[in-house]
């Protein structure tokens, strides 16, 4: 790889896991190997190399998983346990792109709906495709579907 070239995303965290090995950094160490499994774990399932919308997707599931395990060990009382899920949690959010702000996330919905004329329920799935497409992982599409949803009620 020359210097010009960017390191892919997994090339990044395999570096950082490396990086982290070296300065005996355990909790960092401990996700990133974490993450890596995860990635080539679905490599394995998918029976192709992870490009790095799929290892976005991989750290998206694993955030998911971490921040649904930190609310049932809050629920539980645990809150040593569940403030250790959000270290992680921290750790792989340095790999995802910044999220969109709401502003400019209704302002993507508004456009999408405006190029699409989507006028009916019916259009969600084409509008949230696009969303979705435009977004480059950084559209939280929950709250993007909320817009979406409340855009386009029946009339």
């Amino acid at each position: 790889m020359s210097a010009d070239t960017p390191m892919s995303l997994k090339e990044r965290l395999r570096a950082d896991m490396t990086a982290a090995l070296r300065a005996a950094d355990k909790p960092r160490l401990g996700v990133l190997r974490m993450a890596v499994a995860a990635i080539q774990q679905r490599e394995v399932d998918a029976r192709e190399a992870a490009d790095d919308g799929g290892v976005r997707q991989v750290l998206k599931k694993l955030i998911k998983q971490r921040n649904e395990a930190a609310e049932q060990f809050r629920r539980g009382g645990r809150s040593d346990l569940a403030d250790k899920e959000q270290a992680e949690v921290a750790v792989l959010q340095g790999y995802l792109p910044e999220p969109m702000s709401d502003a400019a996330t209704a302002a993507l919905v508004e456009e999408v709906i405006a190029a699409l004329a989507a006028e009916s329920p019916r259009d969600m799935g084409r509008v949230m495709a696009q969303i979705k497409h435009r977004g480059g992982g950084r559209v939280d599409l929950g709250r993007a579907s909320g817009l979406v949803r409340s855009r386009l009620h029946p009339r």
